[in-house]
């Protein structure tokens, strides 16, 4: 009873949401698009806030902080890497303690925080050093210790609110469907799409509104802009909170999958019944409680080791007895390792955009008529391209394949990442190729040794850019969906952070390839690879060693899925997409035939 009238069963949402008190809630009236709204329109002041800082970050290290090359960055993708793998331990946070939406809210505050700061950082004269105007930085005076400690302490405060907000941001928005609602779930399928489309708004305002007004009108109102961004897209969420579908903390995720794991060691040479009912599993009764966020699972034959662990050998500690779901679980998170791995590298390949594809184009003619181009605006290019190719993808690509394949999504999360993967190993390989060729323009103009400006357009550069949103588009999107959506239940934080862990390695993966060719290349002699004059340099080296790299992952994915066992769905809400698309496909035969 609700308000003195009779509410039918079905109203309710049957997931297992509720709302902030705790108590169910009705359909109608919270989640679906509507609740979603707030949370997009606050990832894309979020993106704007980050981008604003990231797509020019390398700049202002090496023109105003008086950094090399190598050292700027490895500084960016370190800080970038710090920045996609807190999300881990946000994550665990909000499945094992205070659920998303208070983890998120806490996490924003301090993201907020970090921002003010580093805009105070960029903003006073005495926590910078003095503007040096040497074409080698490294005659210039360098940043104290005091400078480089308020930025640096401001850029990973930073760091630490956005672990808390990445990883449960996109979760909560997935959260506003229901998977046992049909309709709700065809909607869910779309969501990730949409998801990209719309964040990437903010993206687009940081990689050309902000980066010029940072290039041309000053650092101070460049980072406030965001900051201020930020602020309001706090308020905003907070806006929406009525309408939003919440699912309760289910206990520590790594606690559970550690007690499988343990169990099972300690009972490895205990036998695994053949009858899987003979293993430990609570009755329904458990798992049917209101508010559950944790579903039955059948065992499955894969991973058999960790059956061990629920094998009853009169002990009910939970470090030597597991229930079958929770060893189901275990089992889901460590067979979608081999697809994380495998995700490493072409993230070390995004790391490229705001570091060595930046620096490429400050050597190149930025002009169009008296207008010039800041070099990280053609980020810009990356998010159009990603934004044109995530429309025809939903709107086309998967109306065309769903015809040939029968399945709601068009195609599998799986191919989706590989098509990406294939794109990644052809844009090192372009941008290999423009390379050669500025560095020959170069050399014909004897400009090597002087590193002067190369009389060739920046728009030489575009290719590679249009290739990483096209790449983006597959490969971003479908791994976010696909750790989302195979994670269990009541892991759904932590399989999001897998997405952002991915970005993190591949950050921190950049780093050392960075460092160590950069070192390697220098022995004997050899004036090496990357250097502070890049007309000197031969990142077309650089860039075709990466795409070998890109290739040697992609014959690696290619075993890894012949392997991957999907998840079992809770609901039946696939099938009955499957069914309706099945019963459409008919009757638009039937209505050809007539």
């Amino acid at each position: 009873m609700e308000e003195g009238k009779a509410v039918k069963e079905e109203e309710y949402t049957e997931d297992g949401t509720v709302n902030l008190k705790g108590k169910p809630v009705l359909r109608s009236k919270t989640g679906g698009w509507k609740a979603c709204s707030f949370v997009v329109v606050y990832e894309i002041f979020e993106r704007m806030a980050y981008y604003g800082i990231s797509s020019n970050l390398i700049l202002y290290l090496t023109k105003k902080l008086n950094q090399g090359t190598v050292t700027a960055s490895n500084n960016v993708t370190n800080w970038v890497g710090t920045i996609w793998i807190t999300p881990i331990l946000g994550a665990y946070v909000a499945d094992a303690h205070l659920g998303r939406f208070w983890t998120f809210l806490i996490a924003s505050t301090i993201y907020l925080l970090g921002m003010s700061l580093l805009t105070l950082a960029v903003s006073l004269p005495s926590l910078k050093p003095p503007q040096c105007t040497e074409i080698d930085v490294t005659k210039c005076k360098k940043a104290s210790t005091l400078q480089l400690a308020v930025f640096y302490g401001a850029l990973y405060t930073l760091a630490i609110g956005t672990g808390g907000t990445k990883p449960n941001i996109s979760t909560i928005g997935a959260d506003q469907f229901d998977d046992f609602h049909p309709k709700e779930k065809s909607h869910k399928l779309s969501f990730f799409n949409w998801w990209m489309f719309s964040i990437f708004f903010g993206t687009l305002f940081a990689n050309t509104v902000l980066v010029y007004v940072q290039d041309n009108v000053g650092w101070t109102l460049g980072y406030a802009l965001p900051t201020l961004g930020l602020a309001i897209s706090i308020m905003i969420f907070l806006a929406g909170s009525p309408f939003y579908r919440h699912k309760l903390p289910a206990g520590s995720t790594f606690t559970r999958m550690t007690r499988v794991i343990v169990a099972a060691l300690r009972k490895r040479k205990v036998p695994i019944p053949n009858d899987t009912k003979e293993l430990y599993e609570l009755d329904m009764v458990e798992y049917a409680k209101k508010g559950s966020n944790t579903y039955r699972i059948d065992s499955t034959p894969t991973l058999r080791f960790l059956d061990k662990a629920c094998v009853k050998t009169g002990s009910t500690s939970p470090w030597m007895l597991c229930t079958v779901t929770h060893v189901e679980e275990t089992k889901q998170m460590l067979r979608m390792i081999p697809i994380l791995v495998a995700t490493f590298v072409p993230s070390t390949m995004v790391a490229q955009i705001n570091t060595l594809f930046v620096k490429q184009g400050t050597t190149l003619d930025r002009h169009i008529g008296s207008f010039k181009i800041p070099p990280a605006s053609l980020g810009a290019f990356v998010t159009l391209s990603l934004l044109i190719c995530v429309v025809l993808y939903d709107r086309f690509f998967v109306r065309i394949m769903q015809k040939i394949t029968k399945n709601p999504r068009g195609i599998t999360l799986l191919q989706r990442m590989g098509i990406g993967l294939v794109i990644h190993t052809v844009i090192m390989v372009v941008a290999s190729l423009t390379e050669r060729y500025r560095l020959s323009v170069a050399k014909e103009h004897g400009l090597v040794e002087s590193g002067g400006q190369v009389p060739l357009s920046i728009f030489i550069l575009l290719p590679q850019f249009i290739l990483m949103g096209t790449a983006d588009a597959f490969l971003e999107v479908a791994k976010i969906e696909f750790f989302y959506d195979q994670a269990p239940e009541s892991m759904k934080s932590v399989g999001t952070s897998y997405s952002s862990t991915t970005i993190g390695v591949g950050n921190f993966m950049s780093s050392f390839l960075l460092t160590t060719v950069s070192h390697i290349t220098k022995q004997h002699g050899h004036r090496g690879w990357i250097l502070n004059n890049l007309n000197e340099s031969h990142l077309d080296y650089y860039y075709a060693f990466l795409a070998l790299l890109n290739l040697l992952n992609l014959v690696f994915f290619a075993i890894v899925i012949r392997f991957y066992v999907y998840r079992v769905e809770v609901s039946d809400s696939i099938q009955v997409l499957a069914e309706e698309l099945k019963e459409k496909r008919m009757a638009n035969q039937m209505n050809l035939i007539e």
